[in-house]
């Protein structure tokens, strides 16, 4: 029992170590915020809604049929079949009713609402996929923080391994008295505002994490972390297209643009649907119903009576008697028996010509008209922020690409003029203010390269993203 008891919680623990230890790459991003983003779920049950306007545009092509039934009790004054007499008694009856109604034209309404079903379906992908391309965007853009943070702090560790170097050495030369004590405590200021650059990006990496985190709606933000990535540089060709035609590419795939074309097929439909009520409609129907009686009834039974006088002729004296049937009192005939005595059928073709109905068709169709030249707008519209936003992404990742490549050129040239610094430095022909200020140009060149370096990439990676290519891999 011991052993089992220590087994599975080793067991655990080795699960909730395997879980501490998780790290996210951009897919395995992107692929959870697209899958509880809600936004994205929300989307989701429209297109199931679409679905469903489907079937009841489907359903416009069958015909309709009812069935009712009703069981009434009359009390009160009713002739007594035996006696011929009012009396008050209690008399029960069954009726059966049922009728079919199929549209034979109705104006192509029904067609059109289907196609229209079938274009809603479609622009609900569209809307969908186009909501996903904005959130994968969104997620780049904050892997992509997060990565830049994490550079940042090391570039900021690395810088301030090498102070500690310096310090030491520094703080040696002091004490054989090589050097003033002045410039050990410049080396010893410098040191401070470096870890203090360490914290600050201590405090950068956990606020993008933590943000990263809130967009895929995961809310343990301590032990969320992205893959450790030997990160390069991706090489591209994407600058050697025209702005022109990769807009033009883009309009062949882009979602944004595809919703807005379905919108205005969408808009076209409600007008022919509009259209439609102003045409004559032809219906077929049929109906049937029956009734059963708990009555008792008279029978005759083939036999007659004599009843009383009924003519007198004076001349004969003679009495001429009458006769009427014999009646049998007997229950009432068998349900299925009276079904079939008792029922009837009714049938026909109804037309309905809309004369006047008060200008409603006729407004119905007019808004339906501003409608498609509103969608049409709205489409030319999209097409012109889908032009803008190429262009202004491909002069955003030339700019950022011109200014990477300047900010490597610097950082190589601080680097150099660094090293000869502190060459100087280690000899004593500089004194510690001025290699702190040659320590410092290096420090922001570092960061500023690594800064142009991720706001390059990421403006690749939106501009690459106009042209088709995916955002799943950096």
């Amino acid at each position: 029992m011991k052993t089992r008891i220590i087994l599975l919680t080793l067991l655990l623990i080795t699960s909730f170590a395997h879980s501490q230890a998780k790290k996210w790459t951009l897919k395995a991003c992107i692929d959870y915020a697209l899958k509880h983003n809600i936004s994205v779920r929300q989307t989701e049950l429209d297109a199931k809604d679409a679905g469903i306007d489907k079937s009841d545009a489907i359903g416009n092509f069958l015909p309709t049929v009812n069935v009712g039934m009703s069981h009434s009790w009359n009390i009160g004054l009713n002739q007594n079949i035996t006696t011929g007499l009012l009396e008050n008694q209690t008399t029960q009856f069954t009726s059966l009713q049922g009728a079919v109604r199929v549209d034979l034209f109705k104006g192509l309404q029904n067609i059109n609402t289907l196609r229209r079903a079938n274009l809603s379906i479609l622009a609900n992908r569209y809307k969908l996929a186009d909501m996903k391309d904005d959130i994968s965007l969104s997620v780049a853009n904050g892997y992509l923080q997060v990565l830049f943070s994490r550079e940042n702090l090391e570039v900021a560790r690395s810088q301030y391994a090498v102070t500690e170097q310096d310090l030491k050495k520094t703080r040696e030369l002091v004490e054989s008295g090589v050097v003033p004590k002045g410039d050990l405590l410049e080396i010893e200021a410098t040191a401070a505002t470096q870890e203090q650059q360490i914290v600050n990006a201590e405090n950068e990496l956990r606020l993008s994490k933590i943000s990263l985190a809130q967009l895929l709606l995961i809310d343990d933000y301590e032990n969320f972390d992205v893959a450790d990535e030997d990160f390069m540089l991706p090489e591209s060709d994407i600058l050697d297209n025209s702005p022109r035609s990769i807009y033009n590419k883009a309009l062949t795939f882009r979602n944004d643009i595809k919703f807005s074309e379905t919108n205005v097929e969408l808009a076209k439909k409600d007008l022919d649907i509009a259209k439609g009520a102003l045409l004559p409609t032809i219906s077929a129907f049929y109906g049937y119903d029956t009734r059963i009686s708990y009555q008792d009834r008279a029978v005759a039974t083939g036999e007659f009576e004599t009843v009383g006088t009924q003519f007198f002729v004076p001349s004969t004296e003679e009495q001429i008697f009458g006769l009427q049937p014999v009646s049998q009192i007997r229950g009432p005939l068998p349900f299925f028996e009276q079904w079939t005595q008792n029922d009837g059928h009714s049938y026909g073709l109804q037309l309905n010509i809309p004369v006047l109905n008060g200008f409603s068709a006729k407004n119905s169709v007019k808004r339906s008209q501003v409608n498609v030249e509103r969608t049409k707008n709205q489409l030319e519209q999209d097409k012109l922020d889908l032009d803008n936003a190429v262009h202004q992404a491909w002069n955003d990742t030339r700019a950022a690409y011109k200014s990477y490549e300047a900010a490597g050129k610097a950082l190589e040239a601080r680097q150099e003029a660094y090293n000869y610094a502190r060459e100087r430095f280690n000899v004593g022909l500089m004194n510690s203010f001025d290699f702190a200020q040659a320590q410092a140009r290096v420090d922001n060149a570092e960061a500023e390269f690594v800064r142009t370096k991720y706001d390059y990439i990421f403006k690749l990676k939106v501009l690459e993203f106009y042209f088709g290519i995916p955002l799943d891999e950096l």
